[in-house]
């Protein structure tokens, strides 16, 4: 299966079937009033929206004419956090997403990312021409978050702070005024985040799988996500819904419990593929009516989804070695 049909495989997935298991049709005729909070970024006083949408995904609408009216809809219902990459649908997640924000850049917080994990993409050179072509994507002159695109091993991880790394070029980015924060993300395995986290070096986010899914000992949840409050990094969360979708289908829970999950944890946003105005309104919607799970309620979701393992497919969508199918996904 490509990468593509793995994205439009989930919207059928979650962008339907979940309609009617989150939330219920009058609470979807009232979604045009809802407003999505606000959550700091880690130790910084910055404010991003609680919901944050997906470049990938937006890019896979059915038109970029239906692109931006999600993207304008969504900064209407308090949605802030933009995420994008480098190399998401091969520049056009950029280039859309470029054309939805033509007179609204003030009003979003910008991310894409960094593409140097891709044979022959690594250091520090290619990392700043990536940067000016995502910029020039984008239309803006600035992002407010560049992130390092999926650590997957160890020498990726090791790379990053080497002689004419990636981080260099963040440094040099910075000092530019081209970004204002710096993050690294990965889906693949919690012990190259922490590799990347011994160095000490302050990172401002961290993107990453979380979902109830993930609890378990080996997760990023368990693992990561205390490192990177001791350190005073932003958790951003990903794959909420174990990544296609599949756990919604099966009927194992439902998009909104799995958001609500998600949410119950200390992230600063929840980054959520969207490439409808009705899977837009579900999320929104959960964002904006969001009560936190009490520790038992948690405890027993947990204990429903436990070792369902084929709930976390994104642990095998390597990106080594330019082989990979899943290349792209968020």
């Amino acid at each position: 299966m490509t990468a593509n049909q793995n994205r439009r495989s989930f919207i059928k997935t979650v962008g339907i079937a979940g309609a009617g298991l989150a939330l219920s049709q009058a609470a979807l005729a009232e979604s045009s009033a809802l407003r999505v909070p606000q959550r700091k970024l880690g130790r910084h006083e910055e404010l991003v929206s609680a919901l944050g949408l997906g470049g990938y995904t937006l890019s896979v609408a059915k038109s970029v004419a239906e692109a931006i009216r999600i993207a304008h809809e969504a900064i209407d219902h308090g949605v802030t956090f933009f995420d994008n990459a480098w190399e998401y649908n091969n520049g056009r997640a950029e280039e859309w997403m470029g054309q939805a924000l033509a007179g609204k850049r003030s009003q979003v917080f910008l991310m894409t990312k960094v593409c140097t994990h891709r044979p022959g993409q690594s250091g520090k050179e290619k990392a700043l021409a990536m940067l000016e072509q995502s910029l020039t994507r984008l239309k803006t002159d600035h992002l407010d978050l560049w992130q390092i695109h999926q650590i997957g091993s160890e020498a990726e991880a090791d790379s990053i702070f080497m002689p004419g790394g990636v981080i260099e070029a963040i440094e040099q980015a910075r000092q530019q005024g081209k970004i204002r924060y710096c993050g690294f993300t990965g889906h693949l395995n919690p012990k190259m985040h922490l590799r990347v986290l011994a160095h000490q070096y302050p990172f401002d986010t961290v993107q990453m799988p979380l979902s109830v899914f993930d609890a378990h000992a080996e997760g990023f949840q368990k693992l990561v996500l205390p490192e990177l409050l001791k350190q005073g990094i932003a958790p951003l969360a990903m794959k909420t819904l174990g990544g296609n979708g599949r756990s919604v289908k099966d009927g194992l829970i439902t998009a909104e419990e799995a958001l609500r999950y998600a949410l119950s944890l200390p992230v600063a946003t929840l980054i959520s593929g969207i490439d409808t105005l009705a899977w837009l309104k579900i999320n929104a919607g959960a964002a904006a009516n969001f009560k936190p799970y009490t520790p038992k309620e948690m405890a027993a979701l947990e204990q429903r989804c436990a070792d369902k393992k084929q709930y976390e497919p994104y642990r095998s969508w390597a990106y080594l070695d330019g082989r990979a199918q899943y290349r792209g996904l968020a």
